[in-house]
C-alpha cells in the first residue's frame, strides 16, 4: 500500500514537470502582425490563458545561438526561455517563414540549422510518461 502511494505521487511530479516544461516551450509568441518583436514571458506562467509577456526585438532571440550566456547577462525572459535550443528553433522557423528560400532577401540559417535536430530530451520524457501510464494500466 506504501509503495503504491510513493509510485503515484512520483508519477504524479513526473507528469507535472513534463506539464511545467512543455508550458515554458511554447511561451515564446510571434505574430506576423508585429515581425520586428517576439513575445516571451517575464514572470512565471501559471496557465496559458495567465501569461503575461513582454515585447522584445526579435535580434534577442536566441542571441547567443547556444553558447554559454556571459556572467554579466541580464536575462530578456523568464528563467531564459529565449535562448533555449527551442528559442533557437523558433527563430530559425519564425526567418524561414519571413524570408523563405526563393525570395528577394532569402535567410540564411546556417548557424540556427543545428537546433534543428530533434529534441531527444523531451522525446524521451514523453516516451517514460507512456510507459509509466502502460504499466499502471
Amino acid at each position: 500500500m506504501r509503495s503504491t502511494v510513493v509510485l503515484v505521487l512520483v508519477l504524479l511530479s513526473v507528469v507535472g514537470q513534463i506539464l511545467a516544461k512543455d508550458m515554458m516551450r511554447k511561451s515564446i509568441v510571434f505574430d506576423k502582425n508585429t515581425p520586428d518583436v517576439f513575445y516571451c514571458p517575464i514572470q512565471k506562467p501559471t496557465g496559458f490563458d495567465k501569461l503575461i509577456v513582454k515585447a522584445k526585438p526579435l535580434k534577442k532571440l536566441c542571441e547567443y545561438e547556444g553558447k554559454p550566456l556571459p556572467p554579466h547577462y541580464k536575462s530578456d525572459c523568464y528563467k531564459d526561455v529565449d535562448e533555449s535550443d527551442f528559442a533557437c528553433k523558433e527563430k530559425y522557423r519564425i526567418m524561414m517563414r519571413m524570408q523563405p528560400p526563393g525570395s528577394d532577401n532569402p535567410y540564411d540559417g546556417t548557424r540556427l540549422k543545428r537546433f534543428l535536430t530533434v529534441d531527444t530530451q523531451y522525446i524521451d520524457k514523453l516516451s517514460e510518461k507512456k510507459n509509466l501510464q502502460n504499466r499502471l494500466a
